[in-house]
């Protein structure tokens, strides 16, 4: 495990609830909506947690690429965390919140693909798989710490068993994953 493969585990497990919500919302099941919205707010939550404390101060001097990269990916952060913000004034279920959360799901995931395609290419280059490998393991505990569930809660699982998980949780790529990456994607029932 290293941080980049940690870091991309997060973002399908994001773009999975992201495949839920949107389907709820085309089905105009409210109920399913508030809760996979709750849990999209409580990843992000964590996600950005551990890329503001541990990741980004680790890789910002890696390159100035990486370096413009990170003080982007902060802005985009302020920008999700003050619509979850918005969000949770607004009534929960209306068109007004359902507003938000489509534009919270549209910033993520431009700001994931970002990562992945420009940020994270870099960071390979300029940072140790060593360092990765240790960034994972603070980036995991302290997930545990934030309430979130760590890779020692699916590491057990088989591989038929993760499948399972990662398509009742609509995990994209899913069945090009290996076993360590179903682990780190899919989140324990």
């Amino acid at each position: 495990m290293d941080a980049i493969t940690l870091l991309t585990a997060d973002h399908n497990h994001v773009r999975g609830l992201f495949s839920r919500f949107k389907t709820a919302e085309e089905n105009e099941k409210t109920d399913v909506m508030l809760d996979v919205g709750g849990r999209i707010v409580e990843e992000l939550r964590v996600h950005t947690t551990i890329e503001e404390e541990i990741f980004y101060p680790a890789i910002t001097d890696a390159s100035d690429e990486v370096h413009k990269l990170v003080n982007e990916g902060l802005e985009e952060h302020a920008v999700a965390k003050r619509l979850i913000e918005e969000v949770a004034g607004v009534e929960p279920g209306g068109e007004e919140w359902v507003a938000k959360m489509t534009v919270i799901i549209e910033s993520v995931e431009h700001h994931a693909e970002e990562e992945e395609k420009e940020m994270f290419p870099g960071v390979k280059r300029n940072i140790s798989r060593d360092d990765l490998a240790s960034l994972a393991i603070r980036m995991d505990e302290r997930k545990g710490e934030l309430g979130a569930p760590t890779t020692k809660d699916t590491l057990d699982l088989t591989k038929s068993q993760l499948l399972e998980l990662a398509r009742e949780q609509e995990i994209p790529g899913r069945s090009n994953m290996d076993v360590e990456e179903l682990a780190l994607t899919v989140r324990p029932r």
